[in-house]
């Protein structure tokens, strides 16, 4: 049945080792991508490869570390990534078109929906988007990190019926295969445990960002949001295919049995908190396990500035991150009535917004 994929595709896949773009590599990842949407499938494209593509071009010798020597990378990397990709998808009677996004993107709604809605009609009209992270602009603090990320949100985003991450390795095994030859490769993973993470490797390639933690979080975020994922090779003919019809060549990512409506990835996944909340153990398991919304007596402190309406985060005694919600009380405001109770915080306050710090249908956990 045609369906609308994500496909991520990251920079070593893309790129030579010394740098520069694998002009042959683009080409038959074209095809690949062709052939799906002769399937009758719409296909959106996440692309790595712009600062990898363009580091040379400008004359480091090596990838560069420092964040305005990426985004000047980037600025040519990029012009000659979409360059390749027009030309590899003309060849198929296909136009492609770009689209850089940034975190900023994401946390504002009505940017988001923006780029939603520009992306369907795209695809209404038979283009390919091809979506990377706008390095250029993009900050350290609120950069992605990796595409893996941007993918899963995307697909969420588009509500997206398959999210297909290709890596160099094909799917996660029980050991790191290189080293172990008794390692097994999971073919489906229900849910994603903290033992399934303990089986990630680290970082990625020279030239790219992501190791399969990585794309464990992005299999994390887009599941959560009912997209399956799979993750693994496509470097053959047909492959690509095979892993949309479920029988490729990596692991698969079962959706989960309770999927979260958009409003609730938008808060864990998409938004930007303006400052923290650090509850007690009784709040803690009441957020958790109770139900309930979190009360002014049960915040301990609070740290940063934030108005009525922003996302915080909420973080337990031990600085683990518990979730995120919607806050009813500014900074200021919250200041003066942390650990009061409810008949306190009346009396102090008088009449006010809500009661609740964060009430529970402003509130998601990711713990």
């Amino acid at each position: 049945m045609p369906s609308r994929v994500v496909v991520k595709i990251g920079s070593s896949s893309l790129t030579t080792p010394e740098g520069g773009l694998n002009a042959a590599a683009i080409q038959f990842y074209a095809s690949e991508l062709a052939q799906l949407t002769q399937e009758g499938h719409e296909v959106l494209l996440v692309s790595s490869g712009a600062v990898a593509a363009g580091f040379r071009k400008i004359g480091y010798p090596a990838k560069p570390r420092l964040l305005h020597e990426k985004q000047a990378a980037a600025a040519v990397g990029q012009a000659l990534l979409m360059e390749s990709y027009q030309a590899a998808f003309a060849g198929h009677g296909l136009t492609a078109a770009q689209i850089l996004l940034t975190r900023t993107d994401f946390s504002n709604r009505k940017r988001m929906n923006n780029a939603s809605l520009t992306i369907e009609e795209l695809l209404k009209q038979g283009v390919i988007p091809v979506i990377n992270e706008n390095d250029t602009v993009s900050v350290d603090e609120l950069k992605f990190g990796d595409n893996d990320t941007l993918s899963a949100l995307v697909a969420n985003m588009v509500r997206a019926r398959h999210l297909i991450i290709l890596t160099d390795m094909n799917g996660l095994y029980t050991a790191d295969p290189r080293k172990n030859p008794e390692a097994v490769r999971f073919q489906e993973i229900e849910e994603i445990t903290e033992e399934i993470y303990g089986l990630a490797g680290g970082s990625g390639s020279s030239v790219g960002t992501g190791g399969m933690r990585s794309k464990l979080d992005a299999a994390k975020i887009a599941t959560r949001g009912g997209v399956p994922v799979f993750i693994g090779r496509a470097d053959q003919p047909g492959e690509l295919l095979r892993a949309l019809k479920g029988n490729g060549n990596g692991t698969r990512f079962a959706t989960q049995l309770s999927t979260l409506p958009m409003k609730k990835q938008w808060l864990g996944f998409m938004s930007s908190p303006f400052g923290t909340l650090i509850v007690d153990d009784g709040a803690e398991k009441a957020l958790l396990h109770g139900g309930h919304s979190l009360l002014p007596v049960g915040v301990k402190s609070m740290e940063g500035h934030f108005q009525l309406g922003d996302v915080v985060e909420v973080m337990n005694s031990r600085r683990e991150r518990v979730g995120r919600g919607i806050v009813n009380y500014d900074s200021e405001q919250l200041q003066h009535i942390i650990g009061m109770s409810t008949r306190e915080v009346l009396a102090a306050l008088g009449e006010v917004h809500r009661l609740e710090v964060i009430h529970r249908d402003e509130w998601i956990t990711l713990k």
